[in-house]
C-alpha cells in the first residue's frame, strides 16, 4: 500500500498536480508491483519561503539516510 507525498513550491495549477500524481503513481506501480487500487499520492504546496525550515532541514536533511534520490542543491 504504497503513500507517496509530493511536497511542492506553491503556484502549480490543478491540472499540473493531477500530471503529476498519476506520473508518480504509474511510477510506483511499475517499480514495486503494486496494483492502481494500492496506490496514493498527495501533493503538498510549500511557500518557497518556508522551504528550508518545513522540508529541507525536517526531509531532507534530517532524514538523509532515507533518500534515495539526494537533491544537487544545499538551500541558500
Amino acid at each position: 500500500m504504497p503513500h507517496v507525498i509530493v511536497k511542492l513550491f506553491a503556484g502549480r495549477s490543478e491540472a499540473q498536480k493531477q500530471q503529476i500524481a498519476e506520473a508518480v503513481a504509474r511510477a510506483v506501480i511499475a517499480s514495486a508491483g503494486s496494483s492502481e487500487a494500492a496506490v496514493s499520492v498527495s501533493i503538498e504546496d510549500v511557500d518557497p519561503e518556508h522551504w528550508n525550515e518545513t522540508v529541507f532541514e525536517p526531509d531532507i536533511r534530517g532524514k538523509a539516510a532515507t533518500l534515495y534520490k539526494k537533491p544537487g542543491y544545499e538551500p541558500k
